[in-house]
Parts: C-alpha cells; sequence; structure tokens
C-alpha cells in the first residue's frame, strides 16, 4: 500500500486491534467507512471475519444489492438480516433520539449471530467525525458494548477515504447516504409508505446523473439539497421538469430547491439552533 507513513500505521493499528478481538462481526451498510473496516477485518481475521447487513424499510433499495457486491469483491461471508426499527413506537415517532432505536434493533439482531460463531465481537464504522456531531446511536453500540475500532485508531473520515483509494476499495469516493429516516424533519412520524416515497424520489435524481444530493420530506413538499456547483445542470436537459413530473407522482405537490446547497446532517441543524437533543 502507497500511502503516508502516518496513515499506514494507523491503518496497521486499525488492523492490530481488530486481530485482537479473535473473531468478529462487522455491521456492514456498503458505505465507504464500512466497506474499509470489512477489509481490515478481512486483513487481520480471514475467515474468522464475516459482514451483515441490515435490511429495513429505513435503508435505500439499491444500497442492499450493494453490500452484497462489495462483500463479494472482499471475498467475505455476507448475512442479511431483517430489522423493524418501525415497530418501535419510539423510533417512529421520530424524537431526536431515533437514531439510538435503530442501532439498538441493529444490534440486537446481530447478538445472535455473534454468539452462534462462538462470541464474536461485534463493530461498527463510527469514526472520528461521528464524535462532533449529534450520534445517538453511537450511545447504544456502548449499551451493547459493540466497539469502533477506526475511533480506537484515531481515524478521521478523509484518512478513511484515502485509505480506501490506496486499497483499491470502490467505495473511497461514494457519497455519504445516511438511512432514510434522516430525510424527515424531528417530529414527522415516520412509515413505511413516507420511506418507500423518498427512497422512489431519491432513486429518480439518481437516475439523472447527480451523485451527492439529498431528497428531504416535509408533507407534501419535496425539499432537494445539492452542492452549489451542481445546481445548474437541474436546469439542462429537461432534468427539472423530469423532477417535477415524477415527484408529482409520488405525491409531492411542490418541489423546492434548497439555497443553502447539499450538507450531511441538516436535519440536526433545528438542535443547534433550540439547544434541544
Amino acid at each position: 500500500m502507497s500511502v503516508d507513513p502516518m496513515l499506514a500505521a494507523k491503518y496497521e493499528r486499525l488492523v492490530g486491534l481488530i486481530r485482537e478481538m479473535d473473531r468478529v462481526i462487522v455491521a456492514f451498510s456498503g458505505g465507504a467507512d464500512s466497506t474499509l473496516l470489512a477489509r481490515a477485518a478481512k486483513d487481520a481475521l480471514g475467515d474468522r471475519a464475516a459482514v451483515v447487513t441490515a435490511d429495513s424499510e429505513t435503508y435505500p433499495a439499491a444500497e442492499l444489492e450493494e453490500t452484497r457486491r462489495l462483500a463479494a469483491l472482499l471475498g467475505m461471508r455476507h448475512e442479511i438480516v431483517k430489522t423493524r426499527e418501525l415497530d418501535n413506537p419510539e423510533y417512529a415517532k421520530n424524537a431526536p433520539n431515533r437514531c439510538y432505536f435503530c442501532k439498538e434493533e441493529l444490534f440486537n439482531r446481530l447478538e445472535p449471530l455473534a454468539t452462534a460463531v462462538g462470541g464474536a465481537q461485534l463493530i461498527y464504522g463510527a469514526n472520528m467525525d461521528d464524535l462532533g456531531d449529534h450520534r445517538p446511536g453511537m450511545e447504544a453500540a456502548r449499551a451493547k458494548g459493540v466497539r469502533a475500532p477506526m475511533i480506537e485508531a484515531e481515524l478521521w473520515k478523509e484518512e478513511i477515504r484515502t485509505l480506501s483509494r490506496d486499497l483499491g476499495l470502490p467505495t473511497w469516493d461514494k457519497p455519504s447516504f445516511a438511512c432514510l429516516s434522516s430525510r424527515f424533519q424531528y417530529g414527522d412520524r415516520i412509515t413505511a409508505e413516507k420511506l418507500r416515497q423518498i427512497d422512489a424520489a431519491e432513486a429518480f435524481v439518481k437516475s439523472l446523473g447527480f451523485r451527492q444530493f439529498r431528497v428531504r420530506h416535509h408533507d407534501r413538499l419535496a425539499r432537494i439539497e445539492l452542492p452549489p456547483e451542481e445546481l445548474g445542470r437541474l436546469w439542462e436537459d429537461g432534468r427539472r421538469e423530469a423532477i417535477v413530473a415524477r415527484f408529482r407522482e409520488l405525491g409531492y405537490l411542490y418541489v423546492t430547491v434548497d439555497l443553502q446547497g447539499f450538507r450531511s446532517g441538516s436535519a440536526n441543524e433545528i438542535l443547534k439552533w433550540t439547544g434541544k437533543k
């Protein structure tokens, strides 16, 4: 691996931390973070490392197939478990601690798999950047004894992307796509129908050639976040008209573009303004 020596040392520390665990199960979403973690687990433990993906209404349909492809590329055993976070009223009501119940459900489903293979350690892809944001899911991980080796190795997001590129992982520049529930404003009750609506809307925007974006759900209004440099493309090749027509089919009466542009975790902005968590 041709990379900065300090960064290479961090990766070796990551591999070493995982090797000490003897056997692991990686919570695998197919994003840049969990894919690098899976690769490190494979390097550390070989066949004693496996990846598991949660399949639920909150997970984009296209991403599930992507995890299968990535697991095959890594040469790792891959299992898919059904999670039912929407069945939990505490999750569905969409309070600011919603992610706690999502991660709690995920880790509850993974625990039997870990036990079945001799008490494997559950690990997930939180990194140093996550420490500076509102992340209730990290509390659930700590409560369940799930470890975040990339935090232990002090890896930041940009370092994860650099390492992924140097290791030849196709996810090195993959845009971040948080679970679909993050498209709703806190207090807006989450339902399977709304999740399907958002999933279809984002799939359509992606089909038009956009990579980094969000479609935020506000009842009958859809608010599109794009990087400022991408805004002009909405008015090219009939994209604007196509989006309006498709979103109307999906049930949106109004379609707007956010002039602030794309920013990950924009739903958390209200927490900063009000001081609530």
